[in-house]
């Protein structure tokens, strides 16, 4: 395709599509080692593949319809300075393309890397297996935190809402850590929050 994307450029495109949603300058720069600035933001901004806005004093982008449809087509990723990691990035895109869309619930990139959320009931069913899978028996106190560690795939307001409702159930108890010196920076932001107070701990099977 006539676009003339560089490798750099056209790996940006990957990193977008596998976000699926806005993402800063900062975040890019924290999670992968690169921004979407100058030139390059132009262009992209030009072509219809990228949406980029001003938030604050930093840019925030996003895979436009343009880009997505871009996808969809060969990529460059020809670097003489990183032979292979080019050509890992085109094995992996162009075997997507080939040979995974189309051959299950996916027809388009958009379909494969949109974020859906659990429906709650599942949500909270993987909680219940998780803590079946850490606990060496029914009644036994586990992490929040360790809890939280297994489950990381699920957005963080579902799973508060989740570990919420089941604070609620027969079978389900929370409490804090009574030993608070023990809590480390993680424990503490993995707290639940019941009757008023942060939990640490969680037990299922108590009755």
């Amino acid at each position: 395709m006539a676009d003339d994307l560089t490798p750099s450029e056209s790996a940006l495109l990957i990193v977008l599509m596998a976000e699926a949603r806005e993402i800063s300058n900062p975040e890019l720069q924290d999670r992968y080692q690169i921004t979407l600035t100058g030139k390059s933001r132009e262009k992209l901004n030009k072509a219809g593949y990228v949406r980029s806005d001003k938030v604050g004093r930093s840019f925030v982008h996003q895979l436009d319809d343009k880009g997505w449809e871009r996808m969809h087509q060969a990529l460059n990723f020809d670097s003489p300075r990183a032979r292979a990691l080019g050509a890992a990035l085109s094995a992996l895109h162009d075997n997507l393309r080939e040979r995974v869309l189309g051959r299950n619930a996916y027809h388009r990139f958009s379909e494969m890397f949109a974020h859906t959320p659990e429906p709650r009931d599942d949500v909270e069913a993987r909680i219940r297996e998780t803590y079946t899978a850490l606990a060496p028996h029914p009644g036994a106190w586990v992490k929040h935190t360790d809890m939280r560690g297994k489950l990381s795939d699920v957005p963080a307001a579902a799973l508060d809402e989740a570990f919420s409702l089941l604070s609620r159930a027969e079978d389900v108890e929370m409490m804090p850590e009574s030993n608070q010196k023990t809590l480390s920076a993680e424990d503490r932001r993995n707290a639940v929050r019941v009757g008023g107070q942060d939990t640490h701990l969680m037990a299922i099977g108590t009755r």
